[in-house]
């Protein structure tokens, strides 16, 4: 398929595309805010709001009494939207203020109206650890018996493995608008991935029924999960003050206080034991993975179960114990993360192979590819999912010459024993991602689609734009199957009035579900179409006083639709589209259908630890060269090389795009973004000015994206793969190229994520 622009391209650039901090205020709208915990654990003695009450333009403040249901949660609901008796994390939301202005608002946040009394908190994953404080099981994956090769294996080694948090850091911060509607009914338009929850959750705090509650998404500046379960506390606030007050609300964070409430990337611990032989395979692994789940919840134990679940990233290992939980911390509560826990599971598995060809003093990717899942052999997962249509080794290959990786790497090596001031290092790292939610129940999606008479189309459906391109994608699936242009298609505000029970725009799975019921939707509108088209053409035009409908008798093979005609391909005959719809609704066929779809042959034994949790994977690698200076530890990429199996790319263009900026994010978090805390649990990195991510000044100078061709026939929408998630990982081959580079000078120990500046000066200084 063609890569159309993206359907907000020209109005990203010239600044008219509307976000809700954009909407015109309605004349008797208010501003919706809260009061936060300043302790990252206390309990509350007392609440005191005269004050606030007093400051002209407050409209009122309220607490979790006034809720009319107040915990929350997908998995456990234990997470409050107000806190109650003990707060458990910095920034943690207590009481909600509204007021005619902003100032009034901040008047009453500088206050003191609630006394607490700190209480001892937990602020160190290793303590949590240790307290073994954890959200749920501990999640096992066992294939073969670990112990006995593990013991029998020539060669051993273990060790280490720690990432940090990384903030979302998209440029629309939290926001929601409710609108008041007759009959007790809210409208709410929030920035969410995940409207359907917006809804449940509203319709719990408020107390109302499910239809009372409309929740709508028209876009989002930017989300990579953290508005997945998180949009949903701000949505409440503005909701309850819009239903109290029977006034419009809104509620706009800004970055600090975004940054300071919301949760991250998980931490992740973990630790391994292996055994393998001299020529580097790897004969028996255990993988050990903790995460910090922060206060409460939220999606942890699935972040889990996806970073176990990734943990063979693209290797196999006939012996192999996975496990992984999360454990409570008074930090933030962490959240889904483009990525979803899989580059925490892949980053410690990459660690390994690292560390068994620095043992061996051998190239790391020799002992990759030679623990590469194979064609024939040697090509189930842990869990016991085949891998099919494995691209991985062709990837590799191809990628290795045309990068000319040894080549580079014998240069690199070379220059490495002459330079005094800078070293150089070079990565190569494979990646196969799972696609599909592993909750089971959300691999389902319907959709809405209507043709007009002058062959225009409005389609509805349950996903949601954040910037990624779905509605595009969704539109052009759409246009191709009713034989129409895509400006034609017009993808409309997601809300759940339209489609209902969605799922949240989440696993890389937006485009493959929602692509998938639009397309059903259309097929069944066509298939009339065609129906109606077929007898036309026999009665070689149209009786305007004989009521056609469609009949199941009738051959349609030969009548297709394409740029707007109609054509029969046996008699050359043709009429316009506008013409057949125009007939169609005169003679009361319908011209608009509804569909569902959810994605088949899915299994996940939870308990067991084995199963098809997904409905195939997404294959790729990237090579990446780095400089680092010697005397300041700064990191620069020089050269990356991604070669990508995206099966059919429905948008390249768009593809392209989430590549490049999926890999640079990942670049941020293995390099330069650092979240700082105090000793006491607050966030100190919590703007631009202390939270560095990547500028254009860090985007390596040589950045070539390619696409595989892909012999096999994928099993998806229009033969395509998707694409949000995967590239992420593929950052992962800098920091194996920062190890390369820091082993040339001795260095054999662990370096944490982030590799920042300080850490590899460090790591340097050390070997002096």
């Amino acid at each position: 398929m063609s890569s159309v622009n993206h359907d907000n391209a020209k109005g990203h650039l010239d600044g008219t595309t509307e976000f809700i901090e954009d909407r015109v205020m309605m004349k008797n709208e208010v501003y919706v805010s809260y009061i936060a915990s300043p302790y990252a654990k206390a309990k509350i003695l007392e609440r005191d709001y005269r004050d606030a009450k007093e400051i002209e333009g407050v409209l009122g403040i309220w607490d979790y009494r006034d809720l009319s249901g107040n915990l929350w949660g997908n998995i456990d609901a234990d997470q409050p939207i107000l806190a109650e008796a003990i707060t458990h994390y910095v920034g943690e939301p207590i009481a909600i203020i509204a007021a005619t202005t902003v100032e009034a608002l901040e008047s009453v946040r500088k206050l003191t109206l609630i006394t607490f009394e700190e209480l001892p908190s937990v602020l160190n994953l290793d303590e949590a650890i240790e307290e073994k404080d954890y959200f749920g099981d501990v999640q096992v994956i066992k294939r073969g018996d670990f112990e006995s090769a593990y013991k029998s294996a020539p060669l051993r080694l273990s060790g280490e493995y720690e990432n940090k948090a990384q903030e979302h850091f998209y440029l629309e911060s939290q926001a929601a608008i409710a609108y008041p509607v007759d009959n007790d009914e809210i409208d709410i338009l929030s920035s969410s991935q995940n409207p359907t929850e917006v809804q449940y959750i509203v319709a719990k705090c408020l107390g109302l029924k499910l239809r009372q509650v409309t929740s709508k998404v028209k876009r989002m500046g930017g989300a990579f999960g953290g508005k997945e379960t998180q949009s949903v506390p701000f949505a409440v606030m503005a909701a309850f003050v819009a239903f109290k007050l029977k006034r419009p609300a809104r509620i706009i964070l800004s970055k600090v206080d975004d940054m300071i409430v919301t949760g991250k990337r998980h931490p992740f611990k973990g630790f391994y034991r292996v055994g393998f032989n001299a020529e580097g395979i790897v004969l028996g692994l255990e993988t050990k993975l903790f995460a910090d789940g922060g206060a409460y919840t939220d999606i942890s134990p699935s972040v889990v179960q996806r970073a176990i679940l990734h943990s063979d990233n693209a290797y196999y290992v006939k012996n192999w114990s996975i496990s992984g939980v999360a454990c409570r911390t008074n930090h933030h509560p962490h959240t889904a993360f483009r990525g979803f826990g899989a580059p925490q599971g892949i980053a410690l598995v990459e660690q390994v192979f690292d560390d068994i060809a620095y043992h061996l003093k051998m190239d790391p990717l020799s002992v990759r590819e030679r623990n590469l899942y194979a064609i024939d052999r040697n090509n189930t997962a842990p869990y016991g999912q085949k891998i099919t249509q494995n691209t991985l080794p062709q990837i590799v290959e191809k990628l290795v010459n045309s990068s000319n990786y040894k080549q580079r790497r014998e240069a690199i090596e070379a220059f490495n024993r002459e330079s005094k001031t800078t070293i150089k290092g070079i990565g190569l790292t494979p990646v196969k991602f799972g696609i599909s939610f592993t909750s089971r129940f959300l691999n389902q999606a319907n959709a809405l689609v209507n043709i007009f008479p002058d062959a225009s189309v409005q389609i509805s459906t349950g996903a949601t734009e954040m910037g990624q391109g779905v509605n595009t994608k969704i539109a052009q699936v759409v246009a191709q199957t009713l034989g129409v242009d895509v400006s034609m298609c017009k993808v409309m505000i997601t809300s759940t009035e339209k489609n209902h029970n969605t799922s949240p725009t989440a696993a890389s799975s937006g485009t493959d579900l929602n692509a998938m019921a639009a397309n059903l939707a259309a097929m069944k509108i066509k298939n009339r179409l065609l129906n109606l088209a077929a007898q036309l053409f026999l009665n070689e035009g149209h009786d305007a006083h004989f009521e056609y409908s469609v009949s199941e008798a009738i051959e349609t093979s030969h009548i297709y639709i394409e740029n707007g005609v109609v054509i029969n391909r046996e008699t050359n005959q043709k009429m316009a589209l506008r013409e057949l719809l125009d007939i169609a609704y005169k003679n009361r066929i319908s011209m608009g259908d509804y569909a569902f779809y959810k994605t088949p042959n899915l299994s996940f034994d939870v308990k067991k630890g084995e199963g098809k949790p997904f409905a195939y994977y997404t294959n790729c690698a990237a090579v990446s060269e780095v400089t680092i200076d010697r005397f300041s530890g700064k990191t620069s990429v020089d050269r990356v090389e991604i070669l990508m199996d995206l099966g059919r790319s429905i948008n390249e263009g768009i593809d392209r795009g989430q590549i490049a900026g999926a890999f640079v994010q990942c670049m941020g978090w293995v390099t330069n973004e650092n979240l700082v805390y105090s000793d006491k649990g607050a966030l100190l990195s919590h703007s631009p000015t202390t939270y560095k991510i990547p500028n254009i000044q860090d985007i390596p100078s040589d950045f070539i994206i390619n696409f595989l061709d892909n012999p096999y026939e994928v099993d998806n929408i229009r033969g395509s793969k998707t694409v949000a998630e995967p590239p992420f990982i593929l950052g992962l081959s800098i920091f194996s190229a920062i190890r390369h580079a820091l082993s040339s000078k001795g260095f054999k120990g662990n370096i944490k994520i982030p590799a920042t500046a300080e850490n590899i000066l460090m790591k340097l200084e050390s070997l002096r």
